[in-house]
């Protein structure tokens, strides 16, 4: 059975005020996401942050992409 990859993104209230973060450590999400946005790379950021595996990054990314596609639009008639 293939494990959860949501299993590395945890979310406590005690860590970065209960932001998603990477393996309960003090890297977010959303700081992985800036920095991709911003040009880094994956090596930049493993190189940067040398507790993160090529994987954590990859599940921050599978996790934005899952919350960007539960958003629902709806048209509002005037």
């Amino acid at each position: 059975m293939q494990k959860n990859p949501f299993d590395r993104i945890t979310i406590d209230p005690e860590v970065m005020v209960g932001k998603p973060t990477i393996r309960g450590m003090r890297i977010t999400v959303e700081q992985i996401l800036k920095s991709l946005a911003g040009g880094l790379t994956t090596k930049d950021l493993l190189d940067d942050y040398p507790d993160l595996v090529e994987e954590d990054i990859k599940v921050a990314l599978l996790y934005a992409s899952e919350l960007v596609g539960e958003e629902r639009v709806f048209a509002v008639n005037k």
